[in-house]
């Protein structure tokens, strides 16, 4: 990237002992000032003159200012530089217009010594969108002496060679090579992906001596080069400030000589290719195409930026966009600052204004919406990297360990630089309205409310409530409306008195309605939605769609989680837990998850988890643990089911001390299937699991509820694999063992639902002889009918 304030530079301003004025000392120019003239192929109709302050800070003066400051001295009194200026100028300046100037203007800008003789302090204006935490690695003669040799390489008949080598190259590794072998190897080799790693972050480096060595090809000086953070990315830069020295096309050629070396380096990694065979080395080729394609976005600070704003002649794009907003207001048209510009030129920055200015406020947006998903997919990534780098150096594996480092660096970075924009747009715009008021307190006061409102609505959006902070799943499709509906849920399904959309089954063959002939339908909508905890709310439930019937109610006893899914990029999440004590009974209480979706790039997960302490005899024990998933016109969408369950006999009670444990852990469990949106699926199993290993053991140590045998049994079959399970088809039930049932899914359901049944019982007395165990009907299954 082409930075334009760069470092600090040689000053212009003469040494020689100044003589006082009767006033006090003749006016100098601050030390590091360079005069850098008057900016070649403007687009500005009367070219501005650039100045440099000694802190890197490039500024532009009107002809005027520029004329007073090229003859200020250090030797001259106000009267002289006033004749000087006048012959540079070509209009007549007095003595009083060099005061003026002086003091209204050129020592406010920091290029004039202070009355007294004392140097200025001067601040750099800090743009948002700018490079932040600056390091300067090379000073500018340190920077000329390494870039000198790269400037040969910009000689017309090289350039030309090397693009077409490029091109061959891209077409080659994209259209006939492919870079499925690449990926691979890369991802199979820890060592191949570290050096392809260190190459793409080297290259961002070599892209830097391209803008230096096409400064020094044109006779412009660079100068410092070094690094810091740019957005939320680390980023390398080079002070190519002289370049405005050149003409329009000495600048293009610097802004492009970064790209140009991009290619000259995917040129030498073909070589490289060629030489060694490893093809994790193609993955460079395509880390520069897209590390070109970003620097040629004209959006913010990359090159294509800078070739856009050398090409129109105006420096500083960003600056232009307020004075652009004013000027397409109709009674603005005829004022000086919107004409300041060429036609031409006020045409197309004109039209970067309107696509940027919009582009940016929906990134804004959409960077403060997703922020919370993008949080917690950071921070459960992070956790699953920091393990396997945790292991990785365990066992000795650096290059390992030294990968998966790198990829929580990478999760990091975004949630770090997302913060630090937010942070930075509050504190300027709470010191741009406090400056702007400042002697006004009704102005001021009422700027300070509006802050508040703005702060209360940003925390409002990031405040964590529901399942804001749910990481991001990879069947979502993360559209803006989908961005949207995380603040401001949409309705879906149908409702009474309002007009939907819904997924309807149709009979094949028959023609199907049309606005011009359309079909009678009934819906069935129920009064109100079943919550967790059984009671019936007034919102509307989604409209049963599915071609078998819908789950009865569970009973007195029972257990059941429902989640159904109708709406297109949602997820539905239902989470039922039980926990039930049975004493000198029978045991016949029902454990159910069923997931059920019809719609598109959406998700329905139900997890059931139910555990039954059977105190003293027990006549009958027949627990039944459910679980059916079922996708019905359905595209990109996924359905989990999990149904666990877990039977314990005891002697007797449990004591206080075991009582108090076993409330404990189970507000443990509370908790977890509160939070459930953010545990990956994979590892629901593995907790619930774990959950029931607690339990056991609880039980196991209590001297009043001993169990004579406390092994945790599955019954037959379990399910225990969630990847493997899948749910019967409609109309159809799962044989008792747990065998899915034979059949087609019905139309539209694809086989990507996943329903495990899991149910383990651990007898303290042996249970009656009753035969109750073939009758146990454990596993995956659909209810029959529909």
């Amino acid at each position: 990237m082409t930075v334009i304030p760069g470092g600090a530079s040689d000053s212009a301003g003469l040494t020689a002992p100044r003589e006082p004025a009767a006033q006090g000392l003749l006016p100098a120019r601050a030390e590091g000032v360079e005069l850098i003239g008057e900016m070649k192929g403007s687009g500005y109709r009367e070219p501005p003159a650039l100045v440099r302050r000694a802190d890197g800070q490039t500024l532009q003066l009107t002809r005027l200012l520029y004329a007073v400051l090229s003859e200020i001295d250090g030797q001259s009194t106000e009267a002289r530089i006033a004749e000087r200026a006048s012959a540079r100028f070509g209009r007549l300046i007095t003595a009083g217009n060099v005061a003026s100037l002086i003091d209204a203007q050129l020592r406010p800008l920091g290029l004039l010594e202070l009355a007294d003789g004392s140097q200025p302090e001067v601040k750099r204006s800090s743009p948002l969108l700018s490079l932040r935490f600056k390091y300067a690695v090379t000073d500018a003669a340190k920077t000329r002496r390494l870039t000198d040799p790269f400037a040969r390489l910009f000689h017309p008949v090289v350039v030309v060679t090397v693009l077409a080598v490029f091109a061959l190259v891209c077409w080659w590794v994209l259209t006939q090579k492919g870079l499925a072998s690449a990926t691979h190897d890369a991802f199979a080799n820890p060592v191949l992906l570290l050096l392809v790693v260190a190459v793409t972050v080297l290259s961002a480096g070599f892209h830097e001596f391209g803008h230096a060595a096409a400064a020094r090809y044109g006779g412009a000086t660079p100068g410092v080069m070094g690094a810091g953070l740019y957005l939320f990315w680390p980023a390398f830069y080079t002070d190519v400030t002289d370049s405005y020295r050149l003409g329009r096309a000495g600048r293009v050629r610097t802004d492009l000589g970064g790209l140009y070396f991009n290619a000259l380096l995917t040129v030498v990694i073909a070589g490289a290719w060629l030489a060694t065979g490893w093809d994790a080395l193609l993955l460079v080729v395509l880390t520069q195409i897209l590390q070109m394609l970003r620097q040629l976005t004209p959006l913010v600070r990359f090159d294509g930026y800078h070739v856009l704003a050398d090409v129109t002649g105006v420096p500083d794009l960003f600056q232009r966009i307020k004075p652009t907003l004013l000027g397409l207001l109709p009674w603005r048209w005829g004022s000086a600052d919107a004409k300041i510009l060429k036609p031409w030129a006020r045409a197309v920055v004109s039209l970067w204004v309107l696509i940027v200015v919009p582009m940016l406020l929906c990134s804004f947006v959409m960077m403060v919406l997703t922020l919370p998903r993008v949080i917690a997919t950071a921070w459960v990534s992070i956790g699953r990297r920091e393990a396997a780098v945790a292991e990785s150096w365990t066992h000795g594996d650096l290059a390992g360990g030294a990968a998966g480092a790198l990829l929580i660096l990478a999760a990091a970075l975004p949630i770090l630089g997302t913060a630090l924009i937010l942070f930075r747009m509050i504190r300027q715009g709470a010191a741009a309205l406090w400056r702007r008021t400042e002697g006004r307190p009704l102005r001021r006061a009422s700027a300070v409310v509006a802050a508040v409102a703005v702060i209360a609505v940003l925390a409002a959006m990031l405040w964590p409530n529901g399942d804001k902070y749910r990481p991001i799943q990879s069947y979502e499709r993360g559209t803006i409306i989908d961005a949207v509906g995380s603040v401001a849920p949409l309705s879906s399904g149908l409702q009474e008195g309002r007009q939907g959309r819904v997924a309807a089954v149709w009979p094949q063959g028959s023609a199907h309605p049309t606005a011009d002939k359309p079909e009678l339908a009934m819906v069935l909508a129920p009064r109100g939605t079943r919550t967790r905890d059984g009671v019936t709310s007034g919102a509307h439930a989604p409209a049963w769609v599915f071609p078998f019937d819908k789950p009865l109610p569970p009973g007195a006893g029972d257990n059941q989680a429902l989640a159904v899914n109708t709406k297109d990029g949602s997820i539905v999440y239902d989470v039922a837990l039980a926990l039930v004590w049975v004493e000198d009974g029978s045991a016949l209480n029902t454990n159910e998850a069923y997931a059920f979706a019809s719609c598109k790039d959406c998700g329905a997960v139900a997890v059931g988890f139910q555990v039954i302490l059977i105190a003293g005899q027990a006549d009958v024990v027949v627990p039944q643990n459910l679980s059916a998933a079922a996708n019905y016109n359905c595209a990109s969408c996924l359905t989990y089911a999990l149904a666990s369950q877990l039977v314990l006999t005891l002697d007797g009670p449990l004591s206080p001390a075991g009582t108090e444990q076993l409330t404990k852990l189970w507000n443990e469990i509370r908790a977890f299937g509160a939070n459930i949106q953010n545990v990956p699926l994979s590892d629901i199993q593995a907790r619930l699991s774990a959950f029931k290993a607690q339990i056991l053991q609880i039980i196991e140590h209590d001297p009043s509820a001993h169990p004579a045998a406390s092994t945790a049994v599955p019954s037959p079959g379990t399910s225990t694999e969630p990847a493997g399970a899948t749910s019967a088809p409609a109309g159809s039930a799962a044989p008792a063992d747990g065998t899915p049932a034979p059949g087609t899914p019905a139309a539209g359901m694809p086989a990507t639902e996943q329903a495990p049944a899991e149910q383990a019982t651990a007898p303290a007395t042996p249970v009656p002889a009753e035969p109750t165990a073939p009758a146990t009907p454990v596993g995956t299954a659909t209810p029959a009918g529909g």
